[in-house]
């Protein structure tokens, strides 16, 4: 994800650089997400991790599973639990949308990006994804090994 560079408030908190790797990724969504005020504080000093979380449709609601925010140092009267469900906010229809994806189709709700946007709300992009096979795995590293070798390549000659 880009970084504006004319936007102060934009900053990528974390990142899911494996979801590429192990998810067929075939549609992304960008959703609110509730946190307490401990929880932000943190996020704005980097303290987060979305690698092994994943979102869920529950009872009409989408949640944050497993997701992890440091705890603020200067919270400590009023901390956060670090791994707790956070609940995420979408639209009607696209929740309606996400459970067909997830109930009828099969597929899984990947955490790609935390990060604030350009009016400095935390914002968390979900990807719609179908889990890639092991020869898949094996397809995607070696077209990126080739593409390497290819730049590399044009550079040297060019």
């Amino acid at each position: 994800m880009a970084k504006p560079k004319d936007n102060p408030n934009y900053k990528v908190v974390a990142e899911n650089r494996r979801a590429r790797f192990d998810y067929a990724i075939e549609d992304d969504l960008e959703c609110g997400i509730i946190l307490e005020g401990s929880e932000v504080k943190s996020l704005r000093e980097g303290g987060a991790n979305i690698a092994e979380s994943y979102a869920n449709v529950e009872d009409g609601e989408l949640w944050l599973v497993n997701s992890y925010i440091a705890p603020y140092e200067q919270a400590k009267t009023f901390a956060h639990e670090e791994k707790r469900k956070r609940k995420l906010l979408v639209s009607k229809k696209e929740l309606a949308n996400l459970w067909n994806a997830t109930q009828r189709k099969g597929m899984t709700l990947v955490p790609l990006v935390l990060y604030f946007n350009h009016k400095g709300i935390a914002k968390l992009k979900i990807g719609i994804a179908k889990g890639k096979k092991a020869h898949d795995k094996r397809e995607t590293a070696a077209k990126r090994d080739w593409n390497r070798q290819k730049q590399r390549l044009l550079k040297d000659h060019g």
